[in-house]
């Protein structure tokens, strides 16, 4: 009879299961973020440019599963965007970029995503903020993966581990690169009777050339296209007040995934018009997954977000509840010369 685990196998047992379903999800989706709104060319490349200010630097960084596993899931995506007008017109024109960084797992599986992005804003009206935009984004992506670092069962043998024994895994190298691509589209306008609304509503379609990313350079493993729905809604209720309202839905194969929620923003100065400090506060819930508190602070042009994945999953037993910690920090500002600052109309929201 095989003795009763202690504390020490059960955890590791718990930390077994748990990778096997982390492993299945990463497998069918990709890298996301519960600030999903600090990193808008992953959802979609015609948001690009969607601020207010010519130039916008984003940084997010996620920690996940630190408290279940010694294998925590660890991401950070930097994006940068340079906005400008075209011509004598209201036309603007963005060009950027996302970088992403992803390591995850006991055998450190790596990722890093270097993509350039161009949108293009075409303006529909003379007396509102009405934009029509249309972005693509696309790169080089590699994926690396730390042999010694794997273990499969052909490496125990009578219920004991021997490290010397041979996986049974053979690939013919340990780095797979790729090309990739997307393509998004969204339109932007102010609403009310002052027209002192913001609204936006946008598609995207993301992996169009459906790349192979098989370490065994199996050609029939390739990444399932994912479509992204993303929607938001901007209600200033006076000059000192506003809710934030966004949505977003993934479809990538087989999986679905539904994020949305918003904040609250108070301005924290008598000047309305260039406040020094906006604090915000609100809670956004990925259906099925995990409910996520989120706090911001913008101090000028900068700000600071913090958030927190309290886990609803059929995982929160083993997790009790425990899942990521976000951090986002933003930069917004203005050029000066040939500056959107100088438009009465501009895409922002």
């Amino acid at each position: 009879m095989n003795p009763i685990p202690g504390k020490g196998s059960y955890r590791s047992i718990v930390t077994g299961v748990l990778l096997c379903l982390l492993t299945h999800t990463i497998h069918a989706q990709d890298i996301h973020f519960s600030q999903f709104f600090e990193a808008p060319l992953l959802r979609n490349p015609s948001l690009a440019g969607l601020f207010d200010g010519d130039v916008r630097l984003q940084l997010v960084y996620r920690d996940q599963w630190k408290s279940v596993t010694p294998y925590s899931f660890r991401t950070a995506s930097f994006n940068g965007e340079y906005k400008m007008p075209v011509g004598g017109g209201d036309d603007f024109f963005t060009i950027g970029g996302q970088l992403l960084y992803d390591k995850a797992g006991s055998a450190v599986q790596s990722t890093t995503h270097l993509l350039p992005v161009v949108n293009y804003h075409k303006s529909l009206s003379t007396q509102r903020t009405s934009y029509l935009s249309l972005g693509f984004m696309g790169g080089w992506v590699q994926k690396r993966i730390d042999y010694s670092k794997i273990t499969t069962n052909n490496q125990y043998r009578d219920g004991n581990w021997s490290p010397g024994a041979p996986t049974g895994e053979y690939f013919t190298d340990p780095v797979v690169g790729y090309w990739d691509g997307s393509v998004g589209m969204n339109f932007n306008t102010s609403l009310g009777p002052d027209l002192q609304h913001v609204f936006f509503i946008g598609a995207a379609y993301h992996h169009l050339n459906r790349p192979k990313t098989s370490f065994y350079k199996n050609a029939a493993i390739e990444l399932h296209p994912k479509y992204v729905f993303s929607a938001g809604l901007k209600l200033n209720v006076d000059d000192y007040r506003c809710f934030t309202l966004l949505q977003d839905v993934y479809i990538q194969g087989s999986s679905r995934e539904i994020i949305g929620g918003g904040w609250y923003s108070y301005k924290l100065d008598e000047y309305t018009d260039d406040p020094l400090y906006i604090i915000h506060a609100g809670a956004f819930v990925r259906w099925n997954d995990a409910i996520i508190p989120v706090v911001k602070m913008d101090i000028r042009s900068f700000s600071v977000t913090l958030s927190y994945d309290i886990n609803t999953s059929p995982l929160k037993t083993a997790s009790q509840m425990r899942g990521g910690f976000e951090l986002g920090l933003s930069f917004k500002g203005f050029v000066g010369r040939n500056s959107s600052q100088e438009k009465v109309l501009c895409p922002k929201f």
